[in-house]
């Protein structure tokens, strides 16, 4: 990219996220997307996204499927307990593992997975990619979605994608520069997504933010975190769940994805992912209250009955 051309993105950032802390967005931004035949918004329930790993490295061991009967087992279960759709992640993106895979396996294991996922249920299917070259394949096989925790950052190919294929796109709050973890680091992070998926011409109703819990990080083991050094990092993923009604400035749908973290795990003293469900439901719920439009979680059963309560309570 030439200097002009830095220069001039990086003042359509700036112009960007000054119109969203005056919030004076453009007056065709809007709250409403979908994934699927799945409508998002605040004008809709909040929506739980069942989580499958099809990735033997991942941090929940409890949540991984590998053999195709468990993969399709799963997902029936998923829409049986009330799931609205399924998110499907065949590589590890937690900061605190090393777990970068072959193009080639994470692409065989997550089209896999889809099309197990398709032939027994009718919910949408997000595939959790960071490469672009995934990407594609996961919507060949049916994906209705791209889950990317860099927010199109990590690939630049992702972006157009994305645009091309029409699908939905969640995007997560990611930064290449050390970010500080307080809520403007969250908000600047997101409006860049935002740009790079206009200038690609991303539909813009099929936009959700994801603020990336878990994901700002002092220190990590792959590339997919944003460094942040100023607030420790479970207190940074506290001050996300308590004040995620700012990022409601981004006039787009948001995703939580707060189940078992590493987050509760520090501030409880649980180092067993299996044991941090009923902390895992409370932030589920207070997300909800907060203004979250999906719930991304392994526990699709208590989730959908506690958020259940929730609206008969409300």
């Amino acid at each position: 990219m030439s200097t002009c051309c830095a220069s001039n993105a990086n003042n359509s950032i700036l112009l960007y996220f000054q119109q969203i802390e005056l919030n004076i967005l453009p007056a065709d931004c809007t709250w409403l997307a979908s994934i699927g035949s799945v409508s998002i918004g605040d004008k809709f329930p909040v929506r739980v996204m069942g989580i499958i790993n099809v990735s033997s490295e991942s941090f929940y061991k409890a949540s991984v499927r590998t053999a195709d009967k468990d993969i399709a087992n799963a997902a029936r279960e998923m829409q049986n307990s009330g799931a609205d759709m399924i998110d499907i992640g065949a590589m590890s993106t937690a900061p605190y593992i090393d777990t970068l895979i072959p193009v080639e396996e994470e692409t065989s294991r997550i089209t896999r997975a889809i099309r197990l996922v398709k032939e027994v249920c009718q919910l949408p299917v997000s595939a959790d990619t960071v490469r672009a070259a995934v990407a594609e394949q996961a919507i060949k096989a049916g994906a209705d979605c791209i889950n990317d925790v860099t927010g199109l950052k990590y690939d630049a190919k992702m972006a157009s994608v994305v645009a091309r294929s029409g699908r939905a796109l969640i995007a997560g709050a990611y930064s290449q520069r050390v970010s500080t973890g307080k809520m403007s680091g969250t908000l600047k992070a997101l409006a860049e997504t935002l740009l790079i998926a206009k200038q690609a011409r991303v539909q813009e109703s099929k936009i959700i933010v994801d603020p990336s819990i878990g994901f700002f990080r002092e220190q990590g083991r792959n590339s997919f975190f944003t460094k942040m050094t100023d607030i420790p990092w479970y207190i940074r993923d506290i001050e996300v769940l308590s004040g995620l009604g700012s990022l409601k400035k981004l006039s787009k749908p948001i995703c939580i994805s707060a189940s078992r973290k590493s987050f509760i795990g520090h501030l409880l003293g649980l180092d067993r992912a299996e044991d941090r469900l009923v902390p895992s439901i409370v932030c589920e719920t207070i997300a909800t209250i907060n203004g979250a439009n999906i719930i991304r979680t392994h526990n699709v059963k208590e989730t959908v009955q506690a958020l259940t309560m929730l609206q008969l309570l409300c």
